[in-house]
């Protein structure tokens, strides 16, 4: 009896332990299964995620560029008050350009401010074969710009905010020369001032009732 004991023991211990073994088996199964499902879906949330980013925004063809940013004071009651001012050049480089100055407490929306007021002043250029028709000279306070045609090939010849003025205008060639105040802001507005000037051969065509190619004969 007592070795019929012992064996019904060693058995049920012996299934028991095959029992344990067949679980931890599928245990090992599902856990593996569930392993290879999580990768699947990541990778598909990665994917819609990248689609969705991937959209270009429209470029705007006018360009902003900042010619000069100085710190001024206004005496008030009760002492100084400090703020910014910005002068931006703006531009589409295809005849259209304007000059914006703006105050404000912080530089950025000083700069913000001064594009605006720049797409408000854009003026018109007259361009003859990538030049100006005629020599011309502009006034703006105490500071004046001299402008002369160039050949191909020349380039723009000038400096500070008077190039800045010309390259973002579309001028590729041209001659200039800055007389008298030294101011960026005299400077670009002399610019400005002697752009607008300008008078392209159609009109002086049509005033001298001639045709352009007898006008430019």
């Amino acid at each position: 009896m007592e070795n019929n004991e012992e064996l019904n023991v060693t058995e049920s211990v012996e299934v028991a332990e095959e029992v344990k073994v067949e679980e931890t088996v599928e245990a090992g199964e599902a856990v593996e299964a569930v392993s290879e499902e999580r990768p699947s879906r990541r990778r598909g949330r990665g994917r819609k995620q990248k689609i969705e980013t991937t959209e270009e925004k429209p470029q705007s063809e006018w360009t902003e560029r900042v010619v000069q940013i100085s710190r001024v004071t206004k005496v008030v009651k009760g002492g100084k008050k400090l703020s910014f001012r910005a002068i931006v050049i703006v531009g589409n480089q295809k005849g259209q350009v304007g000059i914006g100055c703006a105050k404000a407490a912080e530089v950025i929306i000083a700069i913000q401010k001064a594009i605006a007021d720049g797409r408000k002043n854009v003026i018109t250029v007259p361009i003859f074969k990538t030049t100006i028709p005629h020599p011309i000279t502009g006034k703006s306070g105490a500071g004046a710009v001299m402008l002369r045609p160039a050949s191909e090939g020349t380039g723009i010849i000038a400096g500070g905010a008077v190039r800045s003025v010309l390259e973002l205008a579309g001028i590729e060639n041209i001659l200039s020369k800055s007389l008298g105040s030294k101011s960026p802001l005299n400077a670009a507005n002399a610019t400005i001032e002697a752009l607008k000037a300008l008078t392209p051969f159609n009109e002086v065509a049509k005033k001298r009732g001639l045709t352009m190619a007898e006008l430019l004969n």
